[in-house]
């Protein structure tokens, strides 16, 4: 099972004067069980790959299956097992609270799943569920998701996408606009799905720190192609796709290359806490002389 992107290329206004192409012949597979990261400047292509992804739109050419099915076919049939595959798939743009629409929570995240055609008590399980992998109280059931604070919202939006008991998480810059204390809670949201519900997600993201934090796997896109795929780790070593994409590596990553130059065997630490803990450990054996 997997998402497979084979020979894809997207051109915006085709056959205009306005024509662009954003993304060029772009092959690549995220495997289910994985958490993909995404990186690239802005006009990169990332969000445009993340729409072809969801099936939002129709690729200029190549083609998007997701367990090996194409998301756009042509006869009645295949037209009917993409309906479906794009439902295993789902999508939380950048500043997912502004799609919120309903009048109360619980209404919102139950607009996907009754679309979906569920039952009363199908939906009301997804519903509890959804809210719970957000860690939404049930007491916000009856609130309005207006009277909540903007983390909050972007919870409720969230819980609306995972509502659809989708296979993929996709998310364009979820941790846009919010407060560290927002980011650090979302980030820990999606690496509890990802690890203890088994949900693969592909992340675009712009912090670097982030991805290096969450991700197995990351794709470095630059003018609208992939010049780099592999573990942020290793990427993050490569001063020539950093360059091309006009990236930069983590200042974590880059702090322990400093402390191991300076003779501190740090290894990969990939939060500040398990820095802090090797280089306490460090200054312990030294100064029992161990």
């Amino acid at each position: 099972m997997s998402i497979e992107i084979e020979s894809l290329s997207y051109t915006y206004m085709e056959k205009t004067p306005l024509s662009h192409t954003a993304l060029h012949d772009v092959t690549l597979t995220i495997a289910e069980g994985s958490f993909t990261a995404i990186a690239g400047e802005t006009g990169a292509g990332k969000s445009t790959l993340m729409q072809l992804i969801g099936g939002l739109l129709v690729p200029t050419a190549g083609r998007v299956l997701v367990d090996g099915i194409r998301l756009h076919g042509k006869t009645k049939k295949e037209k009917e097992a993409a309906r479906t595959a794009r439902f295993r798939v789902g999508m939380v743009f950048q500043y997912p609270e502004h799609q919120l629409f309903e009048e109360t929570v619980y209404e919102d995240i139950a607009f996907g799943p009754r679309n979906q055609g569920l039952s009363d008590a199908e939906v009301e399980a997804r519903v509890s569920e959804a809210m719970e992998l957000v860690c939404l109280p049930d007491g916000y059931r009856d609130r309005s998701p207006f009277a909540l604070s903007g983390g909050e919202r972007r919870r409720v939006a969230i819980a609306g996408v995972l509502a659809l008991a989708p296979r993929y998480l996709v998310l364009d810059e979820p941790a846009a606009g919010l407060d560290p204390r927002g980011r650090e809670a979302l980030l820990a949201m999606l690496t509890m799905l990802h690890r203890e519900r088994g949900v693969s997600v592909v992340l675009v993201s712009h912090s670097m720190e982030d991805i290096l934090r969450v991700a197995d796997h990351m794709v470095i896109l630059a003018g609208g192609q992939v010049i780099g795929e592999g573990p942020p780790c290793v990427l993050f070593q490569r001063d020539d796709l950093l360059s091309r994409a006009a990236l930069a590596a983590p200042h974590l990553l880059r702090l322990g290359q400093k402390l191991e130059a300076a003779g501190y065997p740090m290894g990969s630490c990939t939060t500040t806490e398990e820095m802090a803990e090797k280089i306490l450990a460090i200054r312990e054996m030294q100064k029992t002389g161990s």
